[in-house]
């Protein structure tokens, strides 16, 4: 989670609103030649589809600072409140790995059934419960004055070298990070945000994620640790995401050599693709050489189908927002163990789609 330095620092990415909008319309004029020469693509500007990107990015701006204020508040280490919810989180447990046990063992259906109901909202209130005293223990242990404090180096200053290492260093965590949000479901259900839109142009660079305060994050203020500003690691942050605005184009097809080394439209195109060879491939931000090294690598080759693999066709803020929890909740109320529950938590979505077809096949077989 980045917590925004409030000590003065010039947000870039405030200053370049202007910069968004001209291009945004710069492209979209350029997109409607195209179209009339030959025929529309997934790249067009939809009305609906793009207000419903404006809408969120203006409530990623927001609604975020009022979360965080709340989860610092009640984080364990600091509030009764957070210790409570860890409490709760185990008795919800407690109770419903008893439902299971009594769900496993009865003979009577009647009693059966009563085990069931009661596992289904024991087991997700227990997630939701440790979740949130999670996520809200991390974000205020690794807020960014507190890793200040504890650096272990002197102050680096602000020149530049010191703001080019930030600026790599913010890069290089952002890679793990973005890659976490492809590979762990809680996290998938913050991110998928971003990949809901089945067009790509420069309107979805600002479909933003609004649930920072109930993911877990690498802290960016690691670089505090090496003495790094914060003042100069918010400068990075906005390099970073002024960077990433411009890769959300068809306009750019290909930018020769750089394609080896920078995170380039054509590479970004790839991490936006529901193609079985795309999925979960490209996650860089400046550089592209972290995928090369790491092995998420993938070239575009193949046109790109954007959206998600099971696109939920709706230009609904709230429910972009909140359909991947509310299916992540599903599983787990109808999960019979702790182990599928937990899964369905922390693994991929790859996991509980292929959970789901086991027990489709399970189901037919037993019909059968």
């Amino acid at each position: 989670m980045w917590q925004p330095v409030r000590s003065g620092t010039v947000d870039l990415t405030v200053v370049a609103v202007p910069f968004y909008f001209g291009s945004m319309g710069a492209e979209h004029w350029w997109l409607k030649r195209r179209a009339a020469e030959q025929g529309p693509s997934p790249v067009d500007y939809e009305k609906h589809d793009t207000i419903a990107s404006l809408t969120m990015g203006t409530v990623s701006l927001v609604l975020p600072l009022a979360t965080r204020y709340v989860a610092h508040r009640i984080a364990p280490q600091r509030s009764p409140i957070g210790r409570a919810l860890v409490g709760a989180a185990g008795v919800a447990a407690g109770v419903t790995a008893v439902a299971d046990h009594v769900r496993r063992r009865a003979r009577s259906g009647r009693v059966r059934a009563k085990a069931e109901r009661v596992a289904r909202v024991a087991g997700p209130a227990a997630i939701v419960a440790g979740g949130v005293a999670v996520t809200s223990a991390w974000g205020y242990a690794v807020r960014i004055k507190r890793m200040w404090e504890r650096r272990v180096v002197p102050d680096r200053g602000s020149g530049l070298l010191t703001t080019a290492a930030a600026i790599a260093g913010w890069d290089f965590i952002y890679y793990w990070n973005h890659r976490f949000m492809h590979e762990s479901r809680y996290m998938w259900a913050h991110h998928v945000v971003h990949h809901s839109s089945e067009r790509y142009n420069l309107s979805t660079a600002l479909r933003q994620p609004v649930t920072d305060s109930v993911a877990t994050f690498a802290p960016y203020g690691l670089l505090c640790l090496a003495g790094i500003r914060p003042s100069t690691i918010e400068t990075a942050r906005g390099v970073n995401l002024l960077y990433q605005f411009w890769i959300h184009t068809d306009a750019v097809r290909r930018m020769g050599p750089l394609e080896g080394v920078l995170n380039t439209p054509s590479h970004h195109r790839v991490h936006h693709g529901s193609n079985q060879q795309y999925i979960d491939r490209n996650h860089g931000s400046i550089l592209i050489a972290w995928d090369r090294l790491f092995g998420t690598f993938e070239r575009e080759g193949e046109p790109v189908v954007y959206g998600l693999t099971k696109n939920i066709e709706t230009f609904d803020p709230v429910r972009v927002i909140t359909h991947e929890y509310a299916d992540l909740m599903r599983d787990v109320a109808g999960s019979e163990n702790w182990a599928d529950r937990l899964s369905y938590v922390v693994r991929g979505p790859g996991w509980a789609y292929g959970r789901h077809a086991e027990q489709a096949a399970v189901a037919v077989l037993a019909a059968g």
